[in-house]
């Protein structure tokens, strides 16, 4: 269903242009965080801790109601959204069963360190650590490594793409498919330089672009980190050697048009790579509840993607 001019109407109420994620950065974390207690006992879970750089990496594993009979055990390690400073494990409860239902799959949250208080690179070395951890042990889950798939949203779509570069460039181990869901991979949000739906859909469509730029700028430590493809993966010169990837997007999202650039620039390094827009979509549209149509069809896109029944191109 298209927006009529009632829902835009909504949408420009709760777009909140003028908030300062700044300043009240914390409080938006705990409006963003809030679980009822009832949650956590819906779905079979299990909470682990993976040795970091001087502290441990929380993750929860999510385990599908269901397997899949026929198929290999499959692992997706996930990295929620929340640009870098909002979000957890927690949060993304709800997210991360559904994702396991509905693919059949064992999910790997990774409760990263956020910023301001952890910055660039911080969340990013937790995500990479957890990820070689799985790689490490993938006998535990009894799955073969081709069949682990990183995956994340926004932020986390962010973080998946800067994991698949820094695990080609360290070699520690070979990811063979990652999943970008609305992500993030660009350095400039403005609507004056930005990308066009930035300009277009940057107010008013929940996600705004001051939004998106303060919550960069409480990611980077410094103006240099806006260079580095880590950080931005649509500015790394080098794009070869990537895992087979599907990109999700939303129409009316302002992170649109960087996150179909990347996929396009992932293919002219010889990538195999699918981009999907899905239509009347608003930016974190896979937090809705399983039922919604967006929310199903982004699974049928996804589980196609896992058993290789994609066509090539643009969906």
């Amino acid at each position: 269903m298209a927006i009529n001019k009632a829902m835009k109407m909504a949408l420009k109420a709760l777009s909140y242009p003028d908030i300062d994620i700044k300043k009240n950065y914390r409080l938006h974390r705990q409006v963003n965080t809030a679980v009822h207690p009832f949650m956590k006992t819906r779905y079979k879970i299990w909470d682990h801790k993976i040795a970091g750089e001087g502290h441990d990496i929380p993750v929860r594993l999510f385990f599908p109601k269901k397997s899949v009979k026929d198929k290999p055990n499959r692992v997706l390690v996930f990295f929620h959204g929340g640009g870098w400073v909002v979000g957890n494990i927690d949060s993304y409860g709800n997210v991360c069963a559904n994702m396991a239902d509905m693919t059949g799959s064992i999910v790997v949250s990774v409760d990263y360190r956020l910023a301001p208080e952890h910055r660039f690179p911080s969340g990013l070395k937790d995500c990479y650590a957890a990820t070689r951890e799985v790689y490490k042990y993938s006998d535990y889950f009894d799955t073969d490594k081709e069949n682990i798939v990183v995956i994340g949203d926004s932020a986390g779509g962010n973080l998946a793409a800067a994991v698949s570069l820094m695990a080609r460039d360290r070699r520690e181990f070979n990811i063979s498919k990652q999943i970008l869901i609305y992500p993030s991979t660009h350095n400039d949000h403005s609507e004056e330089t930005g990308f066009p739906s930035i300009k277009k859909y940057g107010r008013d469509y929940l996600l705004t672009s001051r939004r998106i730029r303060d919550y960069m700028d409480l990611y980077i430590g410094s103006e240099e980190d806006l260079n580095n493809p880590y950080l931005a993966p649509l500015l790394a010169e080098d794009l070869s050697n990537q895992p087979e990837t599907l990109i999700i997007t939303a129409e009316y999202d302002p992170l649109r048009d960087e996150g179909e650039a990347y996929g396009k620039k992932l293919r002219v390094y010889g990538n195999k790579v699918y981009i999907y827009r899905m239509k009347n979509a608003l930016h974190g549209f896979i937090s809705l509840p399983r039922h919604f149509v967006h929310v199903k069809r982004c699974y049928e896109i996804i589980n196609k993607f896992l058993n290789d029944e994609l066509d090539s191109g643009i969906i």
